[in-house]
């Protein structure tokens, strides 16, 4: 089942990071077309990051149909950087795409972005 191998790869690839010190996972749920995963994270430096995705299945691949992926410092009272593609702003380019950085109201556009690629970007700059 893809949704399960793609849920397994997610699981190995944050296991074997050397950006985070801890994986909590909250959920995991596979069906034959699309899976649901939610994790919170503490990276190296005790900032706190939490990702929740549903995917669907299509022509054999897990494509990101909705995400929220929300980075906080340790004491996860402030937002370093949120990304989701919740339909609120709808004047952004890429709409619904977008990532709020620093604060609620800090809004600019974005591009669709799963889980795997979210390790790598956290990865890149925490190395």
């Amino acid at each position: 089942m893809i949704s399960a191998q793609y849920i397994t790869e997610i699981k190995a690839k944050l296991l074997a990071s050397p950006a985070f010190s801890s994986v909590v996972i909250v959920k995991e749920r596979t069906l034959l077309e699309s899976g649901y995963f939610r994790a919170r994270l503490t990276l190296r430096n005790g900032d706190f990051l939490e990702v929740v995705e549903f995917f669907t299945v299509i022509d054999n691949r897990c494509i990101t149909e909705s995400y929220r992926y929300q980075w906080m410092d340790a004491t996860q009272q402030s937002l370093r950087k949120r990304w989701d593609n919740v339909e609120h702003f709808p004047n952004l380019p890429n709409f619904p795409h977008h990532v709020h950085i620093g604060e609620e109201s800090n809004v600019e556009p974005s591009c669709s972005i799963n889980i795997l690629e979210l390790i790598d970007f956290i990865e890149t700059i925490n190395s």
